[in-house]
């Protein structure tokens, strides 16, 4: 047998979020699928950092995936630190005799690329689960970060992207070249969903919900990004219409405080029902009417392929890779970032109308599978192995 190909994937931190899933289930797939028997041999090199959206540390460790932390590695520019982590790094790769350096977010991104190319790394690969730079920064920020990307560009033999959004936005800031790109989209494990181990009724009971209410659910980071607030706004007009809903928010974050203080200003109080973080979305996610997400930039959101997988009508933002998933009158509705009426007047239809939600939720479950983590490491390993044999 050939000797096995050795990969390192850096990431900043492992949060719970669709980057750090996607390393996960890649490293795990590749480490212990029978389809990859004997082919790689994958490790992840993380910082420290978590935070209130939760670790993935732990079940990272459960999987038998090999873990380092290497504490210079943080999300934060720091000039010091980020020095550190490059020789760090350098002398982690180079230790390790990595065949591929495969890199994640924007921070590992560069700092990681960088160690790859010194240490002599023959193969450096990036995925890009949505850009650092986006247009609600100011302008010398994102002159700032499309520099840095631009020297992560330099050092990397391929860039991986999970919407073809993605590619056009970084061509626009003169990031690479079009052959330096692949689309490969982000999976998820899609025998979780649509198959809950526990009874929807039951969920519902456990939130407090009556057994007449219809659900309006989120899975989502209370962050900036996510605009949590603009989620209660929607659902404070949806309110009025249909005063037996419920919204279920699932997921936290550093928005949490404002979040509460919002529900409770609105009138909203045990109305919106905040989870926070919960391992058991697939049951949760089956317990909802519909699926609703605010964000005001992304990549290519996963909660949205396991809504889908769960068979729920979406309705969700225009927020970049959004409009790979959510197919706008077939599978749910997309609505300008910002405008909660938007939203609103969008959840107010879906929740008049029990045969479109069904009929919605039903072409949802049929896009899924193009969406599943089998179909994303499969893509990943083609890559590698061109990539490889390119090489020889």
């Amino acid at each position: 047998m050939p000797e096995p190909i050795r990969v390192l994937h850096p990431i900043t931190r492992l949060i719970i979020g669709g980057a750090q899933e996607n390393t996960m289930l890649t490293a795990d797939y590749m480490n212990h699928d029978p389809a990859y028997h004997g082919r790689y041999q994958v490790a992840i090199v993380s910082g420290p950092q978590t935070g209130t959206e939760g670790s993935l540390i732990a079940e990272v460790q459960q999987r038998g995936i090999p873990l380092m932390i290497l504490p210079q590695l943080r999300r934060e520019i720091s000039p010091a630190h980020d020095v550190q982590a490059i020789f760090k790094l350098r002398r982690l790769m180079r230790h390790g005799r990595y065949h591929i350096v495969h890199t994640h977010s924007s921070k590992a991104g560069v700092v990681g690329r960088i160690a790859a190319r010194w240490a002599g790394v023959p193969l450096i690969v990036h995925t890009v689960h949505g850009w650092s730079f986006h247009d609600q920064m100011s302008k010398k920020a994102l002159r700032l970060y499309v520099a840095l990307e631009k020297l992560g560009a330099r050092a990397s033999q391929k860039m991986i992207v999970v919407s073809p959004h993605d590619i056009n936005k970084g061509l626009a800031q003169g990031i690479g070249r079009p052959k330096d790109y692949v689309l490969i989209r982000s999976g998820i494990e899609l025998e979780r969903f649509g198959h809950p181990q526990v009874l929807p009724l039951t969920i519902r009971q456990q939130l407090g919900i009556p057994g007449e209410a219809l659900v309006v659910g989120s899975v989502t980071r209370l962050s900036p990004q996510k605009a949590p607030l603009d989620l209660v706004e929607a659902f404070a007009l949806v309110h009025q219409q249909h005063a037996h809903a419920r919204l279920v928010v699932v997921g936290d974050g550093p928005l949490r405080p404002l979040v509460e203080e919002r529900i409770n200003a609105l009138n909203l109080t045990g109305r919106v029902i905040l989870t926070g973080l919960r391992r058991d979305v697939p049951e949760l996610m089956a317990a909802f009417d519909l699926f609703v997400l605010t964000s005001l930039w992304e990549g290519l959101p996963r909660v949205l392929p396991q809504a889908m997988a769960t068979g729920l009508p979406i309705i969700c933002t225009q927020a970049d890779g959004s409009a790979e998933a959510v197919m706008d009158g077939e599978n749910g509705f997309l609505v300008p970032r910002g405008l909660p009426a938007a939203l609103a007047e969008k959840a107010v239809i879906l929740l008049n109308d029990a045969a479109l939600r069904q009929r919605m939720g039903a072409n949802g479950r049929e896009r899924a599978p193009a969406f599943s983590a089998r179909q994303m490491v499969q893509d990943i390993d083609t890559l590698y192995q061109s990539l490889h044999h390119a090489l020889k």
